[in-house]
């Protein structure tokens, strides 16, 4: 499956996020909300008692999590779907493993309300999924804080700009379906390699940079790229870039833009949905060598 159709949790729901959900009713939890959520009896880290250590409390409509702040044996907490704001009361729940804090590995919190991800932490984190949410602006992104984070989801949020992810040992940046003007702060991304950007308001590539050594997949589909101007900042990641999604923007259909792009990046693999041919690779050194031939 192509990057360009991999999916989160919640890119189909993300409609769902309108105005017209505060007709609905928000609760905070409690333990009418939680006890039937419990499952997994397992003894505790002393082996003298036993304690459940699985909570499911999806599609909750919860607004606040505080009371879960007492079961301290939970290792897995499925919390997707509801209106959280609030991160806090989950940083007592030390011994989670699958939602946890200090030795958090994945973590989803998709489809919630969150407005920000500044105090959350996760020294062992992977992967973080935060799509569907209504974040304007990224704050508390930083390495000291999330040093193996591989994978971050963010689409569908509110965001206008990639400044503030401070994560030089991130691999994956989903950021499809926000309100993106401007690429910033990516030189700090040197381990990137799939960068998706999809369903943005991009009118230039510039503020990509020559630092992200590593980037292989590239999705600006569905961006407001004019002309081939737009794309000029192409060069600076073209040793590594193999894969680059640049249909539905409006260039496309008024001009052919794969010579120039492959002039610009000569060993790229892939652009939109065709493989680059040998004959057009073939054509592409042969433009290369003549304007080699004519600068001297």
């Amino acid at each position: 499956m192509d990057e360009e159709d991999v999916s989160s949790d919640v890119e189909n729901g993300e409609e769902n996020q309108d105005e017209d959900e505060e007709a609905i009713a928000i609760r905070p939890l409690d333990q009418d909300i939680i006890i039937p959520g419990l499952s997994l009896l397992c003894r505790t880290g002393n082996g003298l008692r036993h304690a459940f250590i699985k909570v499911v409390l999806k599609d909750k409509r919860l607004s606040d999590m505080a009371a879960i702040s007492s079961y301290v044996h939970l290792r897995f907490m499925d919390v997707s779907n509801n209106r959280i704001s609030d991160l806090s009361p989950l940083s007592s729940l030390t011994q989670l493993l699958w939602l946890k804090l200090v030795y958090l590995q994945w973590l989803s919190m998709a489809a919630n309300r969150l407005t920000e991800v500044e105090g959350l932490v996760g020294l062992a984190l992977e992967s973080l999924n935060l799509s569907g949410n209504r974040i304007e602006r990224l704050n508390g992104l930083e390495s000291c804080l999330f040093s193996k984070l591989g994978t971050l989801e963010l689409r569908g949020n509110r965001l206008t700009s990639t400044n503030g992810i401070n994560l030089p040992n991130l691999e994956r940046l989903y950021l499809a379906q926000n309100a993106i003007t401007s690429l910033e702060g990516l030189e700090k991304l040197e381990r990137l390699t799939t960068l998706h950007l999809r369903d943005n308001k991009l009118g230039t590539l510039e503020g990509l940079n020559a630092n992200m050594k590593c980037l292989q997949y590239l999705n600006v589909r569905s961006n407001d790229f004019l002309d081939e101007t737009c794309l000029r900042a192409l060069e600076l990641v073209s040793k590594t870039l193999r894969v680059l999604i640049l249909s539905e923007n409006p260039l496309d259909g008024t001009t052919d833009y794969r010579p120039y792009v492959l002039t610009l990046i000569p060993k790229l693999e892939r652009l939109d949905k065709e493989p680059v041919s040998l004959e057009e690779r073939a054509e592409v050194w042969k433009t290369i060598q003549e304007l080699k031939e004519e600068t001297g």
